[in-house]
């Protein structure tokens, strides 16, 4: 669990293929974006890079798969 990173973030292409700019993190839209696109595409490692606190603070007003709505909204009910 990192703190949130608000440098640009040049994204990792099997996580984003939709462009080839970086993510400009201290925007709060690109940022929500990016990170819904680590929880639908990203590998554990990419995961654990992103805040927790933050993916719990954003999780009801992502557009994510219900599949990985699911894992998140059981994951931290258990904590």
């Amino acid at each position: 669990m990192s703190s949130p990173d608000i440098s640009p973030v040049s994204p990792k292409r099997y996580i984003v293929w939709q462009t080839r700019n970086d993510i400009d993190m201290t925007d709060p839209q690109q940022r929500r974006w990016y990170i819904e696109q680590v929880l639908s595409h990203g590998l554990s490692e990419d995961i654990a890079e992103l805040d927790w606190d933050e993916i719990r603070t954003l999780l009801p007003d992502l557009n994510l798969p219900e599949d990985v709505r699911r894992l998140w909204r059981a994951y931290f009910e258990e904590i």
